[in-house]
């Protein structure tokens, strides 16, 4: 059986895309039939004007925390980062899904309420996610040798703002069925290309292509729980499987794409662009 470096076998990643989905199909049905604090609590209403149910994100999180844990071939080190990337991200994001008030939007809204002395779960989420982005960080880079202690600062501040910068980019995706899913299968791939990163983002993988028809459906929406864990676990891989360079092209690319949210609507975008437009579309109901 051919070996990788880091990772168990060939077929670890393959393991733990297929357990991904198993845990999300049984996380999601155990939900579904009993909502903590009730099925009320986790309703919304759609871009149509229609209820879903939030219950997704936290099957996502819940599934891809466990094949995170049980997977084999993943070192300790990225495995620990994996597990707080994933559920400090999930966390944070579900506090401001049952108790955000949702007056303030986006990274600027968030943060221009901190600015103003205005500390709200937005506000919170914002700041949690960047320091369990960085202790995620911290663990996944581990020490190298002859880095010196700034060296190893810069990299882990680096690595941390990469993974609460992908946490934030999928959530700004979560606005139409879909979307946030297909984006978390389309760079599922490139986060994680070997080893134990491939195994990180196939976990992430998994659970979003078995939640992906319920998606679809418009029976349910990640929410800020399953976005922000979705985008964090591949910021993790990323960050992990890619030397300082690499790093520094994502974290630019990161955040050229979300300042540029600030200005332009990605649904207008999206629907402007032809591709795009189509594979936005694909498996939707139609208008």
């Amino acid at each position: 059986m051919t070996r990788r470096r880091g990772s168990g076998s060939w077929i670890t990643p393959q393991l733990a895309g297929a357990l991904g989905g198993a845990f999300a199909r049984v996380a999601w049905s155990a939900l579904r039939a009993t909502p903590p604090g009730g099925e009320q609590l986790w309703r919304r209403t759609n871009h149509r004007g229609e209820p879903v149910t939030l219950l997704e994100g936290p099957a996502l999180t819940a599934a891809t925390m466990a094949t995170v844990a049980v997977t084999p071939g993943i070192p300790p080190r990225l495995r620990a980062a994996g597990l707080v990337a994933v559920g400090g991200a999930g966390a944070l994001g579900a506090v401001d899904d049952l108790a955000g008030s949702g007056d303030s939007k986006g990274l600027r809204g968030h943060l221009g309420e901190l600015a103003r002395g205005r500390f709200t779960t937005g506000g919170l989420k914002v700041l949690g996610i960047g320091v369990t982005g960085v202790v995620a960080a911290a663990a996944a880079l581990g020490h190298e040798p002859g880095r010196t202690r700034a060296g190893r600062a810069a990299d882990v501040l680096t690595a941390g703002a990469l993974v609460a910068g992908c946490a934030n980019l999928v959530n700004l995706l979560d606005l139409r069925p879909g979307r946030a899913l297909k984006a978390v299968l389309l760079a599922a791939p490139a986060a994680g290309r070997s080893g134990g990163p491939a195994v990180l983002s196939t976990a992430v993988a998994g659970a979003a292509g078995t939640l992906l028809p319920h998606d679809l459906a418009e029976e349910s929406m990640l929410g800020d729980t399953g976005a922000n864990a979705a985008g964090a676990v591949l910021g993790t891989a990323l960050a992990a499987g890619t030397g300082r360079r690499g790093r520094l092209a994502a974290l630019a690319g990161v955040v050229a794409l979300t300042l540029a949210s600030e200005r332009w609507s990605f649904t207008a975008v999206i629907e402007s662009t032809p591709g795009l437009r189509e594979l936005d579309a694909l498996g939707r109901r139609g208008r």
